[in-house]
């Protein structure tokens, strides 16, 4: 019989002692529109992670490069409502977020990302108060719908619900799919930069939208959270996600913008997700793109930790935390 444990990111060693970086499981999926399979994502990325090269080539030298990468037990709400699922999630995902260590979330749709909004909001460089935030993300879709199918905590409305938490600001890159409402947000909140597809991988002139995109990353100051839904990249690279998308990054542009973001010098990325990762059955092609993904945002903390630009906020603890009591979704709808 196939052994169905569950293996450590990267096929590491188990962490007993004080965590640098933890890897976070998210199997959500509640609100896909598509494509099914992204619960199962997570656990697929890390299988795939294990076949990744350690070596990088930047650090010079073969991951965990002298640090801890803890691999947390996966979440395993059943809440019965969805916003009890969100609620759940924040619990999980808060004792990562202390400014400790560096959490990298695995999802699961992108409906993972009010949850995680929430979790950055107890960072000590957050205070509580996302208006200092910038939220980088990475997508074939703006994600700034309302509501879709009625339901406003759609993967459809993960970066709409971002800038509603009270985020400072959205940089988004690799859009190709979005609604009449969703374009005119984009053109009209002020919070919004959008690079679109069809400018930045142009045969005429993507390389002149390319380096603005480039110069806009170094240019960020204070706490950033990146977030990847792998569909921005090509849907020819991953096309068992949810929603893939042609005409979309190439993995070269996206390890671009992971490298460029972290070597931002007044930037500090506080935290990250790659999401909406679906299980390929032909080929381990999608998963792998995606633990590809997972390893480069890794090593460049590693990176910036050496350069640094990323320092612990507080005194590193060890991989056994507790949930908190988290209510904050539920009770602002009045108890759901």
């Amino acid at each position: 019989m196939e052994d169905e444990r569950m293996p450590n990111f990267l096929d590491l060693a188990p962490v007993s002692g004080d965590v640098d970086i933890a890897i976070l499981s998210l199997p959500y999926e509640l609100t896909t529109s598509y494509g099914q399979g992204t619960a199962s994502g997570p656990k697929a990325c890390i299988k795939a992670s294990t076949q990744v090269e350690l070596y990088d080539e930047n650090l010079g030298e073969d991951l965990p490069a002298g640090l801890s990468i803890h691999t947390v037990p996966p979440w395993d709400g059943d809440e019965a409502t969805l916003l009890q699922q969100l609620d759940s999630m924040t619990s999980y995902l808060i004792p990562w977020f202390m400014g400790d260590c560096f959490p990298v979330c695995l999802g699961g749709e992108h409906g993972i990302l009010p949850s995680i909004m929430e979790a950055v909001r107890q960072h000590p460089l957050v205070e509580n108060d996302l208006s200092n935030l910038t939220v980088v993300q990475i997508d074939a879709h703006g994600d700034l719908r309302a509501e879709l199918d009625g339901e406003p905590y759609s993967h459809a409305c993960a970066a709409a619900r971002a800038l509603d938490a009270g985020i400072a600001s959205l940089l988004q890159v690799g859009i190709r799919a979005y609604s009449k409402e969703e374009h005119e947000r984009m053109i009209h909140d002020e919070r919004i930069t959008t690079f679109f597809a069809k400018d930045t991988q142009s045969p005429q002139n993507g390389s002149h939208h390319w380096n603005q995109w480039l110069q806009t990353l170094t240019s960020i100051e204070g706490p950033v959270h990146l977030t990847i839904d792998i569909d921005g990249l090509d849907g020819t690279l991953v096309p068992a996600t949810g929603t893939p998308v042609p005409g979309g990054l190439t993995y070269w542009q996206v390890e671009e913008t992971i490298q460029t973001l972290f070597n931002a010098k007044n930037a500090v990325i506080v935290s990250a997700d790659v999401n909406e990762i679906g299980v390929q059955e032909d080929s381990p092609l999608t998963q792998f793109t995606a633990a590809m993904l997972a390893t480069n945002v890794v090593a460049s903390h590693v990176s910036a930790r050496r350069k640094g630009t990323w320092k612990p906020t507080e005194t590193t603890s060890g991989p056994n935390r507790q949930k908190v009591d988290f209510r904050g979704f539920s009770e602002s709808s009045g108890g759901e």
